[in-house]
């Protein structure tokens, strides 16, 4: 390798980017230190704004150094749909009819389960949902999944240890979740289309070790916090709350259309500026809408994607002198530090792989999308959502990687040994 400047630099900066989402807390205590300044430094300490942040340091130093020009060539050939798609699907996903027809499917398959309503109704969320990924999104499936775990369990004041293990549980659901299809899953999006994968192959050779991964480890994760799930007490739905049928359908079909056309960007985002129309005029079927929520989590998600874009001399380098097995649990490691995304299109550039390399590359790049924060597109739309009830409104990373690190292994075992 001979890397530039330039790269050397993007390096640099995207390591200190890392570390800076590990020492949010710090950065969080700042604040108290200098207040007069204190308002910067609560902006510094929320992880959705780090890597977006740290972009606009990268394009600094690409001005100073290339000119700008070369800098706005850079920005111009980076792909920043999914930043648009993922504010988008978490809007309207998080809109009250939507929340409200997940709630009612949730409510049918906890019943047919046969234990307490608070203990069945986790187990339901922890599963139905994330698989539901496939279909819908993983950042849909995220947002969902958040939102019913903030209103029925997190805003209940649980244990430390119950929201460490459920969003560690989560996170690793449904990076694994949206592999039943061909479309849902942003690392398989970027190699369905080039190494040939339909949905079938997907299901045959992804979908039911995923799904079973997903049934084990929130099966372990509902026995372990069981009498804790069951002192909670669930709020019945009152009829006040309930939203016509029409303006349900509504609000599904376009949520359709944005997950349709999740590629185009022109068509998603007219769907959402209509439905942003349709939430304005009927105000009363509407919760707050998850703007700045939305906004943060594509601030951070197009940061690590004009990051992420000089990462490729090393990343490439790596990749390309591993094998099938060491491919899959460096790529399981490597997802910790980067967006699975990233990796996946790495290798999807590279030519005669062989099929053993190809799956244990996705494999690996879906296995650890739950360690950290920045593994999975949509892990910073539930920590977005949930990290307000934890201590101190953050959620530790050392925490976090630990929690997920139990189902991470789960899913290695279902992946290299079934």
């Amino acid at each position: 390798m001979n890397p530039t400047t330039v790269q050397i630099v993007s390096a640099a900066i995207f390591a200190i980017a890392i570390l800076h989402t590990f020492a949010a807390s710090f950065v969080e205590r700042l604040a108290h230190v200098f207040p007069s300044h204190a308002k910067l430094w609560h902006l510094l300490s929320e992880v959705e704004a780090v890597f977006g942040f740290w972009a606009i340091v990268l394009v600094v130093f690409l001005v100073i150094h290339s000119g700008h020009k070369e800098a706005a060539a850079y920005l111009d050939h980076r792909d920043y749909t999914e930043p648009m798609f993922v504010f988008a699907i978490m809007v309207v996903a998080a809109s009250r009819p939507v929340i409200q027809f997940a709630a009612a499917i949730v409510e049918v398959v906890s019943r047919v389960i046969p234990l307490s309503r608070p203990v069945a109704v986790y187990f339901t969320i922890m599963t139905i949902v994330p698989l539901l990924g496939s279909f819908i999104t993983e950042p849909a499936a995220m947002t969902l999944a958040a939102l019913m775990l903030k209103e029925l369990y997190y805003s209940k004041g649980i244990s430390s240890r119950l929201m460490y293990a459920t969003i560690g549980v989560l996170f690793v659901s449904v990076s694994i979740g949206g592999t039943l299809t061909n479309f849902a899953a942003p690392p398989v999006l970027m190699v369905a289309k080039t190494w040939d994968w339909s949905s079938w192959y997907m299901l045959t050779h992804f979908g039911w070790r995923s799904a079973l991964a997903v049934f084990i480890n929130a099966i372990i994760v509902t026995f372990l916090f069981r009498k804790e799930l069951r002192q909670i007490s669930l709020p019945e739905k009152e009829a006040r709350d309930s939203v016509p049928a029409t303006m349900v359908a509504i609000h599904l079909f376009l949520l359709f259309v944005v997950v349709f056309f999740a590629h185009h960007p022109p068509v998603f985002i007219g769907a959402f500026l209509f439905f942003m129309g349709l939430a304005t005029a009927y105000p009363q079927y509407q919760e707050r809408l998850m703007l700045r929520e939305g906004l943060m989590v594509a601030f951070f998600l197009a940061g690590l994607v004009t990051l992420g874009g000089q990462q490729i001399w090393w990343l490439q380098n790596l990749l390309t002198k591993m094998d099938a097995t060491s491919i899959y649990y460096g790529a399981t490691a490597l997802t910790a530090v980067t967006d699975n995304a990233a990796l996946t299109y790495l290798g999807s550039l590279v030519e005669g792989l062989t099929e053993d390399f190809k799956y244990a590359l996705v494999a690996g790049a879906v296995t650890g999308g739950g360690l950290t924060v920045i593994a999975n597109a949509p892990n910073p739309a539930g920590m977005s959502i949930l990290r307000g009830d934890f201590k101190g409104s953050s959620v530790s990373p050392l925490w976090l990687f630990l929690a997920a690190l139990p189902p991470t292994l789960v899913t290695i075992v279902a992946f290299r040994f079934l």
